[in-house]
């Protein structure tokens, strides 16, 4: 299938060169005659690339780039801004919005399709990344499927343990590993039989043994994906206790990366707030009494478990606990 290029400019003229010029490549190309009619066209055309002019009426060609950036689901579509200014300042909005790359004009032919082609290898490589993560992230949601009981636990740790992350000042690459090990940090439980994976009652020492292995495994599952490097730690590691009686690796302190740490207390919550087979689900007191206690047996980080208290302690994160016990903030 021919890649698609969206081309948006408010010149006709230049619209049905590029156009021309690109189709004779063999690319489907669609245009656009301002930056308004271009949002509309990526959200509804969903093209490979885009080549914009900047100056444009009602959306510059900045604004169009700092839009499709912004959006998670378009910000690896590849936008390449085409200007007739030359001055620094210009460039540096264009990094500034997003900007993949830039042509001047008066562009010659061979560079832009050199770059146009060069872009979208490159958009290849990460559709192919972003399939691989949906895969994982597939299996990782099946896997919970398994278990009514544990409805919504990955969404709910994701959401979760960013917003604590953001309170503590994780910078935005941390925040995203963590919304990404919110839906995958279990995933190793896939070789968990479902015997003791569903158990409705205490495991034996063979059976702990055995759903101690799941870090491992989780982390080894995730491992080609680069994207990922962020989330491995987290993966492996949230099961840890800062006295180092956790597992896998029984790792104290200031080892436990603090994104696990993050995790790990979320996920602490939302298990004593959520009903089992073999337990009844506690209230918000019940669990952060139950947790304090916990901390003062060294097994969590007492400082973020205190910036945790004051996340969900706001009147809004109580009505809604009080409404679903299973919900964390």
């Amino acid at each position: 299938m021919a890649s698609k290029i969206l081309v948006a400019d408010d010149d006709e003229a230049n619209r049905e060169l590029l156009k021309e010029m690109l189709r004779m490549e063999g690319l489907d190309v669609i245009t656009a005659p301002d930056g308004r009619r271009a949002l509309e066209e990526v959200v509804r055309s969903r093209p490979d690339l885009v080549l914009s002019d900047v100056a444009m009426p009602y959306v510059d060609g900045f604004e169009v780039c700092r839009q499709i950036k912004k959006d998670p689901e378009r910000r690896l579509t590849p936008v390449v801004l085409i200007t007739g200014l030359s001055a620094v300042e210009d460039r540096v909005r264009g990094i500034k919005a997003g900007a993949d790359d830039f042509l001047s004009k008066p562009y010659e032919r061979v560079e832009l399709l050199a770059r146009v082609h060069s872009l979208l290898n490159l958009k290849t490589y990460t559709d192919e990344l972003e399939r691989a993560e949906s895969v994982v992230f597939t299996l990782a949601r099946s896997i919970e499927a398994k278990d009514p009981y544990t409805h919504g636990h990955c969404e709910r740790l994701a959401e979760c343990s960013a917003r604590l992350g953001e309170r503590i000042g994780l910078d935005e690459e941390h925040i995203t590993a963590l919304r990404r090990a919110g839906v995958v940090h279990d995933i190793g439980k896939v070789a968990v039989p479902d015997n003791i994976l569903l158990k409705p009652a205490r495991l034996t020492e063979h059976e702990w043994q055995v759903m101690r292995e799941h870090p491992i495994t989780g982390e080894k599952i995730c491992c080609p994906l680069k994207s990922f490097r962020l989330v491995l730690p987290i993966i492996r590691h949230h099961h840890e206790k800062l006295n180092g009686t956790g597992y896998p690796d029984g790792l104290k302190g200031d080892s436990i990366p603090m994104t696990a740490r993050v995790l790990q207390i979320v996920d602490v919550f939302d298990a004593l707030t959520t009903e089992r087979p073999y337990k009844k689900a506690m209230s918000l007191a019940e669990a952060l009494t139950t947790m304090e206690d916990e901390v003062k047996r060294g097994w969590w980080d007492r400082d973020l478990f205190q910036q945790f208290q004051s996340e969900i302690r706001v009147p809004q994160a109580e009505a809604r606990i009080s409404r679903n016990a299973s919900a964390c903030a």
